[in-house]
Formats: structure tokens, C-alpha cells, sequence
């Protein structure tokens, strides 16, 4: 299975790309049922705590689950390090520090006061106090994501002992073999400093973590990727908890490609998104010779690959080659499909990424893999999906800082700004805000 090939210049290939953009967008909305279930699942947790998560766990992940198992210890992330490979552990450790070091960098400064008519005004930035992140379970060990959250949060300010992990052990419904989280998550939470560490996953553990219960310690903040039932979770407790506004779902790539692409590299990187199962994948082209090259690369290349049935399955329901009338034209589909990571194999990639609007984050020329932003580059590879890079961004300390205004008038407010304040006030029928400026006109009561 190659990407099938959608030509925008025929009415067939037009109908083709719409039914792709709508299945894309679908991940990102909520069915009615969905939503009904989530809205159950947050209340059991509510009303019942452990319970409710041990009954839940026991339904979608392990028929033997208990509430003795919702915690990892301290004596078993210690031996989780111990046992991972130490080749392994350095690239974990470079991992970290890179995504520290960027994060680092971009962390944002108070700025300057600036004076208006006597007031003094000023912006601080401060941490929220507590992060829950979700890493989801599945078939990948997705110890990355953790790096990718949990780095932006702590050079954010977020103490590590205020942050806790939510990581479900696999699925062994049905017949499958008594397992555990992985121990590079626990190994990876043990570098990070991480000690706060609980066995669960879905909207149960969102919930848990918003609401606390006698096992799992309640946050301010909930962050991170996983499937329509938490990110729905997350929607739905907005309020009693901060969110990170962002729907970080199945995984996601557009590559624009000009004839100056190498078609190795480029299928290779089609592969790395296709096989996360779900994967989607968009190659955007004005020449079907460019199409024809990389598809035969995709061929060749998945023959050596694991995932291969995850890879077909992406290939034909939720990916596909465009055709399209020229780099104008590219820049346009690729602005409408506002994807998680988008490729830029073309001549003049810098030229290029500032005719972009949407996307969650650019790889430029051949020379980058969109692996790098995965694992070890910097930015947070936790990135809007299915389309919502329209308004979303990705994780960065920026999710967990609070910005606050300052306002000061060192010298006292003038008759004129207490006079336009106090008519304000009274035109919206507030008088005690009148006079709440007014009373600065006279000498304070001793």
C-alpha cells in the first residue's frame, strides 16, 4: 500500500481531499456518546475515588487491576533506572537537557514597567503550583512524551515534587499477558526527578487528578497528549482545574516536496508518523513524478519495517498524496490541513516557512528528520492535532506560566484620572467604584 493520489485539478480528487480534511477534523470533536461516557466516568471518580478508578481500569486496561497497584513506589523507580540500558539512559539524559536548555531559552522575562499618566505598569509571569501530565499507554512506550512535557513545566518553575505522572500499564484484556508500565517511563520519571507516579490512564485519571482521591493527589493543572476520552475529560473540568488548551491526538505529518526532495528521506519521515497507529500522513506536490518517486520509496522501505500493518492501515484510510497546481497552491493545502508537524523537502525551505501560517511545528530541509523534534532537537514534540494548529499551539513553558498585571501610581492618581474613572463608574451604575477613586482625594482616616 502507497499513498493514494487525490488530483485537486479533477472534481474526484477535490471530493477525495474533502473526505480526508473531514475525517482529520473528526479527531478533534466529540461525539455525543463520547461525551455522555466521559461526563460519567468524571463523576464516578468524583463521588467514589478509588473505586471508581479501580472499576474503570479493571473495564478498558486490566481485568485484575486493584487499588493497591495505583501508585508506583520510590523503591521501584530507583530499580527502574538500574535495569534500563546505560547507552539508553544517556540519550534520555540528553534528551532532558536539551529540551531544558530550549526551553530555557525561550522562557519569558518580565518586561520593563512602562509609565502611563502617573501609573506605573507592569506584567509578571509566574508557575502554576501543581501539573498532573498524561502519558498514554498503548502499544508505543511513550517515555519521549514525558521528557517533552515535563521539561517545559520544571524550567517553567514547576517544582518536580509538584508534578505528577499518569501512565497506564498495557491492555491485557482478553488473553493477554500480565504486564506493567515500562520501566524506561519509570526510569525516565526517575532523571527528571519525577517521584509522584500513578498506573492509570483515560478519563478516569484525568479525573483523579483534577479531583483527588485517596490515592492520587489533586493538581492545579492537567497537561498533556492522549485519545478523545481525556482530552474531552480535560474540556470537561476546565475551571476546577487548568488545562493546556490544546488537543494533542493521533499523530500527524504534511511534507511539501519540490523536485530537489530526495524521495528516501522523505517517505522515511512519512513512515515514522504512519506507523504510530493511528498515523496520518499528506504529501503535498506539484509534479506527480516527485509523488511517483516517493511512493515507490514508501513501498521499499516498509518491507523492513515492524509496524507494517499499522502502516498500510494509516496509508489507505487517513493519508494521501495531493496533487496540487504549484508552491502557491501547496502553501494553501497545507495552511487547510494545519498539521502537527509539517516537512518542508523543498529548494528554499526558510523562504518557504514564511509564506506558512498554520502548523505546529516546522522541519526545514531534507537534512532534518521530524524524529529530531520527536526525541532529542528541543521544542516539545506535544503539538496540536487534526487541524487545530489553526489556534493551538504546542507544549512550552508558556503553558505553565500565569501572566499578572501590576499597576501602581507611586505618586498618587490626578484629579483628572480620578474624575474620568469615577464618571466611568457611575455610567455603568457602579458608585462604590466612584468612589472608591474619589476617596484618594482626601486625607486617609488615622
Amino acid at each position: 500500500m502507497s499513498l493514494p493520489i487525490f488530483d485537486l485539478s479533477k472534481p474526484a480528487g477535490k471530493v477525495a481531499f474533502a473526505e480526508r480534511l473531514a475525517r482529520l477534523r473528526s479527531t478533534a470533536s466529540a461525539t455525543s456518546q463520547a461525551a455522555e461516557t466521559v461526563a460519567q466516568i468524571v463523576e464516578d471518580v468524583r463521588s467514589e475515588g478509588d473505586a471508581a478508578l479501580v472499576r474503570y481500569m479493571r473495564k478498558w486496561t486490566d481485568p485484575a487491576f486493584t487499588a493497591d497497584r495505583i501508585g508506583v513506589t520510590r523503591k521501584e523507580l530507583i530499580a527502574a533506572e538500574k535495569v534500563i540500558d546505560r547507552k539508553l539512559r544517556q540519550a534520555i539524559r540528553k534528551s532532558i537537557d536539551h529540551v531544558r536548555r530550549y526551553q530555557r531559552h525561550i522562557m519569558p522575562r518580565d518586561p520593563k514597567p512602562i509609565t502611563i499618566d502617573g501609573a506605573r505598569l507592569g506584567l509578571r509571569f509566574s508557575p502554576v503550583e501543581s501539573v498532573g501530565l498524561t502519558i498514554p499507554g498503548g502499544k508505543a512506550v511513550l517515555f519521549s512524551s514525558l521528557v517533552m512535557l515535563a521539561a517545559p513545566a520544571m524550567e517553567a518553575g514547576v517544582p518536580a515534587d509538584s508534578i505528577s505522572v499518569v501512565n497506564p500499564p498495557p491492555d491485557r484484556r482478553g488473553d493477554g499477558p500480565v504486564s506493567d508500565i515500562s520501566p524506561i517511563v519509570l526510569a525516565t520519571c526517575r532523571m527528571l526527578g519525577i517521584e509522584r507516579v500513578y498506573r492509570i490512564g483515560g478519563a478516569q485519571a484525568v479525573a483523579a487528578l483534577a479531583y483527588g482521591t485517596e490515592s492520587v493527589q489533586r493538581v492545579e493543572m492537567i497537561a498533556g497528549p492522549g485519545n478523545v476520552f481525556v482530552q474531552l475529560a480535560k474540556q470537561r473540568l476546565a475551571g476546577l482545574v487548568g488545562s493546556d488548551n490544546g488537543f494533542y491526538g493521533p499523530s500527524e505529518i504534511v511534507t511539501i516536496a519540490d523536485t530537489t526532495a530526495k524521495p528516501d528521506r522523505v517517505a522515511a519521515d512519512l513512515l515514522a508518523q504512519a506507523e504510530h497507529n493511528p498515523g496520518k500522513c499528506f504529501l503535498i506536490a506539484w509534479s506527480r513524478k516527485v509523488i511517483n518517486a516517493i511512493n515507490s520509496e514508501l513501498e521499499s522501505q516498509k518491507k523492513n519495517l515492524m509496524r507494517r500493518d499499522a502502516i498500510d492501515a494509516a496509508l489507505a484510510a487517513d493519508s494521501a498524496a495531493i496533487l496540487v497546481r504549484d508552491m502557491e497552491h501547496a502553501v494553501e493545502i497545507a495552511d487547510t490541513l494545519a498539521a502537527e508537524h509539517v516537512n518542508l523537502a523543498v529548494k528554499q525551505p526558510r523562504l518557504l516557512l514564511t509564506r506558512l501560517r498554520h502548523g505546529g511545528e516546522y522541519f526545514l530541509g531534507d537534512a532534518t528528520p521530524v524524529a529530531a523534534g520527536d526525541y532529542i532537537a528541543g521544542p516539545s514534540h506535544c503539538l496540536p492535532t487534526g487541524t487545530t494548529a489553526r489556534f493551538a499551539s504546542g507544549i512550552s513553558v508558556y503553558t505553565f506560566l500565569k501572566r499578572s498585571g501590576t499597576v501602581e501610581y507611586p505618586r498618587g492618581m490626578s484629579s483628572e484620572t480620578i474624575d474620568m474613572i469615577a464618571k466611568m463608574a457611575q455610567s455603568e451604575g457602579l458608585d462604590a467604584h466612584a468612589e472608591s477613586a474619589r476617596i484618594r482625594q482626601r486625607p486617609p482616616v488615622r
